[in-house]
């Protein structure tokens, strides 16, 4: 096996013994290089891994290499996979291997927790963990072409041993905090195999629907679960079959001719007689002559009580207020939706700044606010608390 990480795998052999360094580690830095741009599927162009003492790149795209022993080190459950920005990645594993690996490290996530920054980049985010600045300069490169240049390969392969560090410190900023556990729950949300889901029939799932009404959710559906089926049979992105624009308009209008689909705004004249149009026609008739058939089943509508003026905006504050003192970006304590419904006086376990550490931190603290038990003021330029 060669002794140079700078040299991609493509050997069976070398993966093998590879595979059997890292699963040494008691955890395992993951990054890829992928494109889908132009494709449903992203494409899995080059694969970085490394754990305590070991880093190495594998060539997926390699004729002769079948990259499943890597795909066992990943489903293996007894170490934690680190990513930085984990979704794409895992979208692309969870396709490979069936379902989602775990448990998952996302050092975006974690940064929120020591009050780094939300969605901070990986750059940003070594600089600083690491102090160490990293060239961008083969950040737009094409994975796709090979041979790759010395450069792009210590640009690729620096992306799991700057993580691995960064992990290492990461992990011990958060035990010595005591806030390993309020990561914990957001990053296992990355394992739920319901996020990566791409079977057709949820496909109207990822769209906002505007209409409860049945003949129209019954046309949105269906046309939903065709363009994702179209998409996947062609490889295609989504927005290169239907923009969701024209999805809602279709189920909007109900057009049934070519006529009608040619006065449709969102649609491209002529579309409905293109190659990418077909079976289109027939989604729609079908969801028109049966909508219980095709209708989904949607949440009742609930109707929200009163907001009390003011309400959300003091919990706002309270927010901020309170994610500053500690030191953590404010979405990771409580959403907008959680600030709302906490002003709409809802108090369900539903909501998670009602659970755990976040009602210590924020939750206990705002129902006292909305009470009355709890002022806000300001002393200094800064928020301050008080007890009544």
């Amino acid at each position: 096996m060669s002794g140079d990480p700078l040299i991609p795998i493509t050997d069976q052999d070398d993966l093998a013994a590879a595979c059997e360094r890292l699963a040494e580690g008691s955890f395992l830095c993951v990054d890829t290089e992928f494109h889908r741009e132009t494709t449903y599927w992203p494409e899995l162009c080059l694969i970085q891994a490394s754990c305590e003492d070991y880093e190495v790149m594998i060539d997926p795209m390699s004729d002769d290499l079948d990259i499943g022993p890597f795909l066992q080190l990943l489903a293996d459950p007894t170490r934690p996979k680190v990513f930085h920005a984990a979704r794409q990645d895992i979208e692309i594993f969870n396709r490979l291997i069936g379902y989602p690996p775990a448990p998952v490290f996302d050092t975006q996530i974690a940064a929120m927790a020591l009050g780094i920054g939300d969605s901070v980049s990986y750059d940003n985010l070594i600089q600083r963990i690491l102090k160490r600045r990293i060239d961008k300069s083969s950040q737009f490169t094409d994975w796709k072409r090979r041979p790759l240049t010395e450069k792009q390969l210590v640009y690729a392969l620096g992306d799991v041993t700057h993580l691995r560090d960064a992990y290492v410190k990461m992990v011990a900023r958060l035990e010595e905090q005591g806030r390993l556990e309020w990561v914990e729950a957001e990053m296992a949300d990355l394992t739920d195999p319901a996020v990566y889901d791409t079977s057709p029939e949820n496909a109207w799932k990822r769209l906002k629907i505007r209409k409860p009404q049945k003949d129209y959710t019954s046309i949105f559906a269906s046309v939903a679960a065709w363009r994702e089926e179209k998409a996947q049979a062609l490889n295609k992105p989504r927005r290169r079959i239907l923009k969701d624009d024209a999805i809602q308009e279709i189920a909007g209008q109900k057009p049934q001719s070519e006529n009608a689909f040619d006065r449709l705004r969102a649609v491209p004249k002529g579309f409905i007689r293109s190659k990418y149009a077909d079976g289109l026609m027939d989604a729609i008739r079908v969801a028109i002559e049966d909508p219980d058939a095709y209708a989904p089943k949607l949440p009742k509508r609930q109707q929200n009580p009163e907001m009390p003026a003011g309400a959300p905006e003091m919990l706002k504050v309270l927010l901020k207020a309170v994610s500053e003192e500690a030191n953590v970006v404010p979405r990771l304590i409580a959403n907008a939706a959680d600030v709302e419904r906490l002003a709409r006086g809802e108090t369900g376990d539903d909501i998670a700044a009602m659970k755990g550490w976040r009602y210590e931190l924020f939750g206990k603290k705002a129902l006292a606010l909305l009470s009355g038990k709890l002022a806000l003021s300001f002393q200094d330029g800064q928020v301050r608390l008080f007890e009544l």
